[in-house]
């Protein structure tokens, strides 16, 4: 190899090790924690079906509230977070029902003595029900509670608040919702010191 090549080969060398590093670095200094990604596959698809034995009695289908605004929350009663959010979101629904939102409550990895509990003592309203086989918590990529989906009027996922949702930003969202401009601005949110990590 002449002195002209190993010049040459070393230079390569030199910029393929630095850009290494760099995608190195810059992935180090991005990496988001494991616990914000609950969730995040499902974002500006199709939402998957959710067919629920509710609590109360009777079923619920969201295939069959087509063309609505829907909420979808997860929680579970031994969940503190959720606890926190709870009540907000009860309020919330009873504000917004009028105005054809959907709220629908998917409790996970509890007891259905502990849930109807829950939804008692938080006076909850708008329709909950029990993932019994854990298939809609997989479908949506659940990892940690509580995470809530909003889904449009033409059933894609447009946005998902991590952790227990704040009021400001649950009111936000929802108008979006409802004026059918949900596409536009933040799609994600989240609130990791008010998450509980599935698994942990």
């Amino acid at each position: 190899m002449n002195q002209r090549a190993k010049v040459a080969a070393g230079v390569a060398g030199v910029v393929l090790i630095a850009t290494f590093l760099g995608l190195m670095g810059w992935a180090l200094a991005n990496q988001e924690p494991v616990t914000g990604r609950s969730g995040v596959t499902r974002l500006h698809k199709a939402a998957p079906p959710i067919s629920l034995d509710l609590f109360d009695g009777g079923t619920l289908d969201i295939s069959q509230d087509a063309g609505r605004p829907i909420v979808v929350n997860f929680w579970a009663s031994w969940c503190p977070p959720c606890r926190d959010e709870a009540r907000l979101l009860e309020r919330t629904w009873r504000k917004y029902r009028e105005e054809g939102v959907l709220f629908v409550g998917v409790d996970i990895q509890d007891t259905e003595a502990e849930a109807t509990a829950y939804v008692r003592e938080f006076d909850i309203t708008y329709p909950n029900g029990l993932d019994r086989d854990g298939k809609i918590s997989i479908d949506y990529g659940v990892i940690g509670l509580p995470v809530t989906f909003f889904i449009d009027g033409a059933g894609i996922v447009q946005k998902r608040w991590v952790g227990a949702i704040d009021g400001a930003t649950l009111e936000s969202w929802l108008g979006e919702l409802v004026a059918g401009t949900a596409h536009q601005g933040n799609s994600e949110g989240q609130d990791l010191d008010r998450f509980f990590e599935l698994g942990k």
